[in-house]
């Protein structure tokens, strides 16, 4: 039984996604390299710190993976104002919080974009806290932005909620389990192999089946 629910935010609770891959895509092609948008779309879930070194190769992000980073942001921005909250994100924070539970929207984002975000879901005046890039050294899969959500509530155990792989494995590793929606693209199988405790279709389904997942009753 968990006190505290942590919800992924890019992708799980607002539609970025493939807009994030676009952004790569663009922010590689700035150094002449070129990678295809399916596996950038593919290593969305993890941030920029992993993500460069991983889609690429150690010697890109050593030579040149801060320069990446910027331009990433740099491309993202612009396309900001076209991201938009999935449907039911609101209703369902809303009804996670009045069954009991600690709420902290996690996020490895930069803090401008994080804000923009929680304001689409209206998530300021619903949850306990939340999380940006600035509160984890290193990113998912990593387990450290995980820990910190949970730190950040004072809670004793927590239940994940995310739409990447990359968000199952960083909870596992903490021995959290995690409710995944498949807004991120990847299968049920894929969800599932990576330890995934239930996996929905969308936001509102995963409403639905509360009493059926971890997130009946806090303990």
């Amino acid at each position: 039984m968990a006190d505290t629910a942590i919800f992924d935010v890019d992708g799980t609770l607002v539609d970025t996604n493939y807009q994030h891959a676009l952004a790569w895509y663009r922010a590689f092609r700035r150094f002449d390299i070129v990678r295809p948008l399916w596996r950038l779309h593919r290593g969305i879930g993890m941030g920029g710190d992993t993500f460069v070194p991983t889609l690429a190769e150690q010697e890109v992000e050593r030579v040149h993976g801060d320069a990446l980073r910027d331009a990433w942001v740099e491309e993202f921005d612009p396309m900001i104002d076209e991201v938009s909250a999935l449907e039911g994100a609101h209703e369902l924070l809303c009804e996670v919080k009045e069954r009991g539970f600690r709420l902290v929207l996690a996020s490895s984002g930069q803090r401008h974009h994080v804000e923009r975000f929680l304001d689409l879901i209206d998530g300021k005046g619903l949850a306990d806290a939340w999380t940006t890039s600035e509160d984890a050294e290193t990113s998912k899969p990593a387990p450290d932005l995980v820990a910190a959500a949970l730190d950040k509530v004072g809670g004793g155990s927590g239940v994940m909620v995310g739409d990447s792989t990359y968000d199952v494995l960083a909870a596992k590793k903490l021995d959290i389990p995690t409710i995944a929606v498949r807004s991120g693209g990847f299968s049920v199988e894929e969800l599932e192999e990576a330890g995934a405790v239930r996996v929905f279709d969308s936001l509102t389904e995963l409403r639905d089946h509360l009493d059926e997942t971890p997130l009946a009753r806090p303990s």
